[in-house]
């Protein structure tokens, strides 16, 4: 009956954490380019009394074994790439992924993060920003002053008109093996890990890379109603596993109480 309460109560701590995760989605449900994650168990170690196969004399064998689990733990949080809906604005700047990628992003330290958020703006020095004002790489190229018309094509090509004449500049996006693998920075940011791999760049529309839409911002991916009903099972399931301990706790104070 110790064994219940632990194992309930792992299974309790399971579910907060799982609660938490899904808090976490309903949270950013209005983020741009957020996704979503969700949190994987697995079961904890087994004590064996007896083992499948173990002899049992005369040449018999044990058929089944006799375990008893330990529980259950949180494992890891999946993130999920999936394409979020796309929101028109028609800002010039707001640039959507519609497929696979990434926009590069330099950090104040000189290393790269990863975003999908495009949601960009120019700065003082004509650099096109994210909204917390990192510089966006992968051939993004700063604007002169009185600029006008700037169109950037699915293909990542960016023309604009400027005093001095007409520009233009390739940009590319950033892709992954095993997106999975990257680290949540916060700010809609991502930074590579030994997991993730290193990036691979491209252009826009080619080669598997996602395409860009211009003056478009992607939405988070995710459902409120799938995540409402995940939040129900998550309570549930907490609620379970304390009635288990209750039980536990009532058998433990039956056992006491016998007398001879």
């Amino acid at each position: 009956m110790l064994r219940a309460l632990y194992s309930s109560a792992s299974g309790m701590q399971s579910q907060q954490m799982n609660l938490d995760v899904i808090s976490n989605n309903l949270a950013n449900v209005n983020t741009t380019g957020f996704k979503m994650s969700k949190l994987q168990f697995q079961d904890m170690l087994y004590e064996t009394t007896k083992e499948a196969g173990s002899q049992q004399g005369g040449g018999n064998q044990l058929p089944a074994s006799l375990q008893v689990g330990q529980g259950a733990a949180p494992a890891a949080t999946t993130r999920l790439f999936t394409q979020g809906e796309m929101s028109k604005t028609g800002n010039n700047f707001d640039l959507a992924i519609q497929g696979n990628g990434f926009f590069e992003v330099q950090m104040p330290d000189g290393s790269l993060a990863f975003t999908r958020d495009g949601g960009f703006k120019p700065d003082s020095q004509g650099r096109i920003v994210t909204s917390e004002g990192y510089p966006v790489q992968g051939g993004f190229q700063p604007l002169p002053a009185g600029v006008t018309n700037v169109t950037v094509t699915a293909n990542g090509t960016v023309t604009y008109k400027s005093p001095s004449g007409d520009s233009s500049f390739q940009v590319q996006l950033a892709r992954f093996v095993n997106p999975g693998g990257l680290d949540a920075m916060g700010h809609n940011l991502y930074k590579q890990t030994s997991a993730s791999g290193t990036p691979e760049l491209g252009n826009p529309a080619e080669n598997g890379f996602g395409e860009i839409q211009q003056g478009y911002l992607e939405l988070s991916n995710v459902s409120v109603v799938q995540e409402m009903v995940n939040l129900i099972l998550a309570q549930r399931a907490y609620e379970v596993n304390s009635k288990a301990v209750q039980a536990a706790d009532q058998m433990m104070q039956q056992s006491n109480n016998l007398q001879r």
